[in-house]
């Protein structure tokens, strides 16, 4: 979130007062629907879900958030629009959210659904219609109030969004305060005390503002870093996985977090991988090429903005690179061999630029996905192309990473697809691996509480076991 409100010294008070209005208007409007039934609370989401999916309104979402931002491609971020949200009303079809969600007569357990509130939801640039989105729709459906606090690049995005989102609020007969967000300039102070008013946090977008979130005393879910390495073993479909792994890599100039930066390849397969991308428009860079880029994208050894999300033959020319395949290159490729703060490139890129690592066998590519998620990424995801699916096991019982996505194109895949079993989510949780508070994918659930009625047992249902059931196989195995 921008410093402006550090550097301009924002009145603490007058800005409490600012969100405290902002909050309690929210909270008003959320009692207007508390106890509204489900098919109010289908309605809600479906008309904020249609905001953004109707197609001349996602067009201008797309170009602004290009323009803006100036990250990104339009093309792709319709249809990142478009899928995620129509793949997020697929998976809230049929989910109760209102009244009595479950009823387990033989345990004598009825289970309510309860909203949370009002929800502050922190959103970064890189998806400033996406993620919002996802986050308004999420809300509704469990019958929220909710106040979006963008990032400043982003700001513009969300404003037009809330716009069209009013439109269908409106239209269904809702009052428009279940969806605001913080006026523009938007500021950290505000942000950071809508996360202390708020009933519930959710953060998305950089590590600063996942931090404040828990470090604001109001029940948080934020997430983690990402830093997706995919292996490609010697059984892989070589071909199907570079074809893959270039769709992903390239979709949206790799805004998302679940993009493939590096690429650990088996030697058994690496020419034949590489051969693959250059195919697909994958451009290898020389090892004086790679070491200008290096010196021009990671400053001081920090990613530099100008570099996010921006397209292969924008980097080349930001970086000087002057060989005619890389202006016209799709995704670029570095060889690398080391891991950790002097090796810049074995971080997230969040760029069309992947590391290539070899690996002597399988076991070895292992070894290099867990050094590369010590260093950064730890919890988020790990990808592998195989035909062996024992060895995705095996990652997922070794790894410290919340999901192995097999066979995939990843950016793809770990935010949920409609051929996987992943719900759709923008917002990836990395459990205690990545500071984390929860390791799933959000969804509506983490938005809603449930109250539980709880009846007391037939006679003939209540059991209590005995010393020896418990504890006569452990006493008899050491003698006691």
């Amino acid at each position: 979130m921008s410093d402006r409100g550090a550097a301009v010294g924002q009145d603490p008070a007058r800005v409490r007062v600012e969100v405290a209005a902002l909050v309690a208007r929210a909270r008003a409007a959320q009692r207007e629907i508390d106890g509204c039934d489900q098919a109010r609370a289908d309605e809600l989401a479906v008309a904020a879900a249609w905001a953004i999916v109707e197609p001349t309104r996602n067009r201008a979402l797309a170009e602004l958030a290009v323009r803006d931002t100036g990250m990104g491609d339009v093309a792709d971020k319709f249809a990142k629009n478009r899928r995620k949200t129509m793949g997020l009303l697929r998976d809230l079809a049929g989910i109760r959210t209102a009244g009595i969600v479950a009823e387990d007569r033989e345990r004598g357990l009825i289970e309510i659904a309860r909203p949370v509130g009002v929800v502050a939801a922190i959103t970064p640039s890189t998806n400033p219609g996406a993620t919002p989105a996802n986050n308004i729709v999420n809300a509704l459906k469990a019958r929220n109030a909710i106040v979006l606090a963008p990032s400043p690049k982003g700001a513009s995005t969300l404003a037009l969004l809330i716009e069209y989102v009013h439109a269908e609020l409106d239209r269904i007969g809702a009052p428009r305060d279940l969806v605001q967000m913080l006026p523009m300039p938007v500021s950290r102070e505000h942000t950071r005390e809508l996360m202390r008013q708020a009933d519930l946090v959710v953060a998305t977008g950089s590590r600063n503002n996942v931090r404040a979130a828990y470090a604001s005393g109001t029940p948080a879910l934020g997430v983690g870093a990402g830093n997706v390495a995919v292996i490609v073993d010697e059984s892989a479909d070589v071909a199907d996985a570079a074809a893959k792994i270039a769709r992903s890599k390239t979709f949206d100039n790799a805004t998302s977090c679940s993009s493939e930066n590096s690429v650990i390849a088996v030697e058994a397969v690496a020419d034949a991988l590489i051969a693959q991308f250059a195919k697909h428009g994958g451009v290898r860079l020389t090892p004086d090429e790679s070491a200008l880029l290096e010196r021009a994208m990671f400053p001081d050894g920090k990613l530099a903005p100008a570099y996010v999300a921006r397209s292969a033959p924008a980097i080349a020319a930001l970086a000087g690179l002057e060989r005619d395949a890389c202006r016209t290159a799709r995704f670029l490729v570095v060889d690398v061999d080391a891991v950790g703060p002097q090796t810049p490139y074995s971080g997230e890129k969040l760029s069309p630029v992947l590391a290539f690592y070899r690996a002597a066998d399988f076991e070895a590519g292992a070894v290099r996905a867990a050094q590369l998620l010590a260093y950064e990424g730890a919890g988020h995801s790990v990808g592998l192309h195989t035909r062996l699916p024992e060895r995705a096991t095996r990652l997922g019982l070794t790894l410290p990473v919340c999901r192995v996505i097999v066979n995939q194109a990843h950016c793809f895949a770990t935010g949920g697809a409609f051929d996987n079993g992943l719900p759709f989510s923008l917002s990836m949780g990395c459990g205690t691996w990545g500071g984390n508070s929860f390791s799933d994918n959000l969804n509506v659930r983490h938005f809603m509480n449930v109250t539980r009625v709880v009846q007391p047992l037939a006679p003939e249902r209540v059991r209590e076991p005995s010393e020896d059931e418990l504890f006569g196989e452990y006493r008899r195995r050491y003698g006691l």
